[in-house]
Order: structure tokens, then C-alpha cells, then sequence
């Protein structure tokens, strides 16, 4: 019966040492004598060494590649995040810079709706004065005793003031609209 070591070919055994000797943790000075022992013994196996050199030195080269590329495109990166964060904080200067050019719009129409809010609060005041005036007045015309003269002069003032309660409804009407288009238009100018 034939051994193990006699089914195999030398340049195996030869390969199979050497594997186990780097496995193990040859020094490369043991390398070079394992080679040199190797090739004494089977001379073909310089061929096989010869690929394994030339295939590992193309796998260093990739490596390095690899690692060129891997730098390169971190840098690429780090610059990108820098310019992402430069263009992040120049687009938020020119936001706040527009947004500042429509500050003076939005004072003036502030400013408007409060004025325009008193004049509404003092017309409505001022027609609910002439709504008091006009309800005594009919109060009187009601009661008795009144001469005629008198009569017609009250009958004539609840005329006026019926006319000037429907002007001061008229302006009352126009300026609740001029407040609700300022109020649409600040509304139109925080969108």
C-alpha cells in the first residue's frame, strides 16, 4: 500500500510545506532558505513561485489603488461637506436678507391696520353716539306736551342725524374692508 507522501507529487509537498511554514511564522530569511531547499528539490516550482510573485505584487497594486481611491474620495468628501456647509450657511445669509428687504412692507402695513383700527374704533364709537341721540330724540317726539315748533325742530335733528348715521355707516362699511384687505394683505406677506 502506498503512503500519502508517495501519492503526492514533489512540487506538493514542496507547496504544502511552505504553507505550513507561514502558517507557523517563518521569518523571511527561512523564506528565502525554504525557496532555495524547494527549488533544489523540484526546479519546476519556479515557475509557480514566479506567478504567485508577479499575482501578489498586481494584488499590492490594487491594494494601493484601492487606497489611492480610498483617500482621494475622502478628501472629495471632506471638501464636499465643506462646501455643503459653506453653501448652507450663504443661502441662510440670503434668506434673512430677503426676508429683511420685506420687513419695511410689513411695518408700513402694521402701522396702517393699527391706524386704521383706532379710526374704526372711534367711528363706531361715534355711531353709537348718534344711535343714543337718535333714540332720545324719538323718545321725546313720543311724549306729550310738545308744541308743534318744537316737534318739527326734533323731527329735524332725528332727519340730520339719521343722515349722518347713514354716512358714518357708509365709512364704517368701507373702512372694515380697507381692515380686512390690510389684514389679507399681512397674512399674503408672512406666506
Amino acid at each position: 500500500m502506498r503512503s500519502i507522501c508517495d501519492a503526492m507529487p514533489t512540487h506538493r509537498i514542496v507547496i504544502s510545506g511552505l504553507l505550513i511554514a507561514l502558517v507557523v511564522g517563518c521569518a523571511p530569511t527561512n523564506r528565502d532558505e525554504l525557496i532555495k531547499e524547494a527549488l533544489a528539490k523540484d526546479p519546476s516550482f519556479k515557475g509557480i513561485l514566479d506567478k504567485r510573485k508577479e499575482l501578489g505584487n498586481r494584488i499590492e497594486t490594487y491594494e494601493q489603488e484601492l487606497e489611492l481611491k480610498r483617500s482621494t474620495v475622502d478628501r472629495t468628501i471632506k471638501q464636499l461637506r465643506r462646501d455643503l456647509t459653506e453653501s448652507v450657511a450663504t443661502v441662510h445669509k440670503k434668506i434673512q436678507h430677503a426676508k429683511s428687504q420685506m420687513e419695511p412692507d410689513r411695518e408700513r402695513m402694521n402701522l396702517a391696520l393699527s391706524k386704521a383700527g383706532e379710526e374704526l374704533k372711534v367711528k363706531r364709537a361715534h355711531r353709537a353716539s348718534i344711535g343714543r341721540q337718535m333714540s332720545q330724540l324719538r323718545k321725546s317726539l313720543k311724549a306729550e306736551g310738545m308744541t308743534d315748533a318744537d316737534r318739527t325742530r326734533q323731527q329735524q335733528q332725528l332727519d340730520e342725524l339719521s343722515a349722518d348715521a347713514a354716512r358714518v355707516d357708509t365709512e364704517l362699511k368701507a373702512l372694515q374692508e380697507h381692515v380686512r384687505l390690510l389684514k389679507i394683505k399681512l397674512l399674503l406677506l408672512k406666506l
